[in-house]
């Protein structure tokens, strides 16, 4: 059954002691660390990280009512997740970050398009993700995606 949380608060109230720390610290990470402009919510049952309506009143194209994702995190049953849609939609981004992610950690990268799973969360290369973190502008987020997403939606 999905969990219907109001507030990031309430997210992580429910998160697990042993993984609590570890991702609040992802948390402060990705919001000392996004360019301003970006808002947190929740978003598809998780902390997302969005392009708000009062910048990018279109939306997200799938379901425009909904502001434009960008970064979601998430305490997945057997790891942490990090939801980036701007390593999913630049080639150059997702270059940068798995030639960094072996400086800044000695587990094995695990990932899929956008989603980078952290199954030890004490391993959590926090560095890195804020450095990912600072790599895109909302501005630079909209262009990206209207090139990538929404010329294919059309």
């Amino acid at each position: 059954m999905a969990h219907k949380f109001k507030s990031p608060e309430e997210y992580i109230a429910q998160i697990p002691e042993q993984r609590k720390t570890a991702f609040e610290a992802l948390r402060r990470v990705v919001l000392d660390n996004l360019p301003q402009g970006f808002k947190e919510v929740i978003s598809y049952g998780m902390i997302g990280y969005v392009v708000p309506h009062e910048i990018y009143s279109a939306g997200y194209h799938c379901s425009p009512e909904l502001p434009l994702p960008f970064i979601n995190i998430a305490n997945q049953k057997n790891f942490i997740a990090l939801y980036h849609m701007g390593i999913y939609a630049d080639p150059d981004l997702l270059q940068w970050f798995e030639q960094e992610h072996p400086k800044h950690s000695k587990t094995k990268l695990d990932m899929g398009k956008s989603c980078i799973r952290f199954k030890k969360p004490e391993q959590i290369p926090l560095e890195l993700i804020g450095e990912l973190c600072q790599k895109m502008t909302p501005k630079d987020w909209i262009e990206r995606y209207e090139t990538q997403f929404k010329k294919s939606s059309r």
